[in-house]
């Protein structure tokens, strides 16, 4: 059925104005004033913002780690994130060295299968670089439109890659059109730093984040970023947290290096102190990177502004307080890292951000949607309000005021980071391709509803030079 979308102020990344939408057969068919009825349902979002859907460019759905299963999987994550105002999410296909990496999205697939209520794609993991890997990617890429690949540059001896494999993806990546995404920690010091505190009788949550300082994951960004420019690839450099890392960044940016940087919402509110929390509740904010000392979020919130960052994902990886947060008392370094995020992603980024002035609205369009699209091959399909986009909307009210709360989320977590949290502005309707999928804070959508997306090459299709090296 045709809808009339009317009377709302449409937001981009780079545009703000007034227009109606027509969306017809799952896309946007037309954007104008004044479309005839005929038929049409018609949606009213007065006094509402317009948005694309937002992309969440990283999540852990159904994600083994630290002999358990993140909480959240693709039914209850994608409702979450839709509530959330999050059309899209890509998530991570985790690889076993000396398996074919066919195996492990065979695995992701099913997980997927007939459960998730927007749409999803997925990243792969690499773990190693041989002959039988190189030969297996440009397959993947082709028959799966997976065209990003994540390395581990931390967790010694259960994901960690060494540098020849870093450097050898890179290598690949450039030759094949693919973006490569590190978690960048130095693990070898981790290791040790971890292994030392633990012999010392130091085992609360709070060491958690004293044994992963600043200073390891600035080291680590840093060797990946020199490792791009040699390579004359391109990398985005997935949760940073820290100035350390933001610093490398932007140096390699102004070297005219390919580089990216995404952030996430725990990392721009939440500090270090929290890991302090008496009776355990600490790991609550148990998450690798750690958290930071309050003053990291101000140089996150700058590298926003200035776009020495220029991406916000989740890294959606919840797991209950009680019955999993608590395998890990007695020794922090066995609390399963990773909270429940996705729902209040934009949420958090339009209160703090928009609201508070510390980024634009055009910018929060371009941080929680379009540059996702434009990075990992979505664009224009998604990502952005234009004629022959997927009508993936978000009719959000800029003004109602919520405390966030475990009690009223949709995650399957028993706990929120967030807890008691004051945020102005959520959405109100959410759009998939034309379908209602949250209606007036109402979920209306169908389990299994959502699409695998195959994603275009990296830079086939949005990015131009200009956004490549921040002024």
């Amino acid at each position: 059925m045709k809808k009339i979308v009317k009377n709302g102020i449409i937001v981009t990344a780079t545009d703000t104005y007034q227009a109606d939408l027509l969306i017809e057969n799952g896309k946007i068919a037309a954007i104008g004033h004044d479309f005839p009825l005929g038929g049409a349902e018609l949606i009213d979002t007065r006094g509402s913002y317009v948005f694309p859907g937002g992309i969440d460019p990283h999540t852990h759905l159904e994600m083994p780690f630290g002999g358990t299963v993140s909480k959240d999987d693709f039914e209850t994550g994608t409702i979450a994130a839709a509530f959330g105002g999050t059309t899209t999410v890509i998530d991570f296909c985790l690889t076993n060295k000396g398996e074919p990496m066919k195996n492990a999205i065979q695995t992701w697939h099913a997980k997927s299968k007939d459960k998730a209520v927007i749409d999803y794609s997925f990243h792969l993991m690499i773990g190693e670089i041989n002959e039988d890997v190189l030969e297996e990617l440009p397959v993947v890429m082709e028959e799966e439109g997976i065209t990003s690949f994540k390395v581990f540059m931390a967790y010694k001896n259960v994901f960690q890659a060494d540098d020849g494999t870093l450097f050898r993806t890179l290598l690949a990546a450039k030759e094949l059109g693919g973006l490569v995404m590190v978690h960048a920690e130095n693990g070898d010091v981790i290791d040790y730093l971890v292994n030392q505190a633990l012999e010392q009788g130091n085992t609360d949550p709070i060491y958690h984040a004293l044994t992963r300082p600043p200073e390891v994951e600035g080291e680590a960004t840093g060797r990946a970023a020199q490792l791009t420019g040699l390579a004359n690839s391109q990398l985005y450099v997935v949760h940073v947290s820290c100035a350390e890392a933001v610093e490398k960044i932007a140096a390699a940016r102004r070297k005219g290096y390919d580089v990216w940087g995404e952030t996430c919402p725990q990392y721009l509110v939440l500090d270090q102190t929290y890991l302090e929390k008496p009776n355990f509740e600490g790991a609550k904010y148990v998450w690798s990177p750690p958290l930071r000392e309050k003053w990291h979020q101000d140089v996150l919130w700058n590298a926003l502004k200035n776009g020495d960052l220029q991406t916000l994902g989740s890294d959606q990886c919840s797991f209950d307080f009680n019955g999993q947060k608590d395998l890990g008392k007695g020794d922090f370094s066995k609390i399963p890292n990773g909270g429940p995020i996705i729902e209040d992603r934009v949420s958090i980024l339009f209160s703090e951000g928009v609201k508070k002035g510390r980024i634009s609205l055009n910018q929060f369009v371009d941080i929680v949607s379009t540059r996702n699209a434009k990075l990992f091959g979505l664009y224009p399909q998604k990502g952005t309000i234009a004629v022959g986009a997927d009508a993936d909307i978000v009719i959000f009210d800029p003004n109602v005021e919520r405390t966030i709360s475990a009690e009223t989320h949709h995650m399957a977590a028993d706990y929120n980071p967030f807890e008691g949290m004051q945020v102005t502005g959520e959405p109100v309707s959410v759009l998939s391709r034309g379908e209602f999928v949250i209606r007036e804070k109402q979920f209306v959508g169908k389990i299994g509803k959502g699409q695998y997306i195959k994603r275009a090459r990296y830079n086939s299709s949005a990015t131009d030079a200009t956004d490549k090296v921040s002024n």
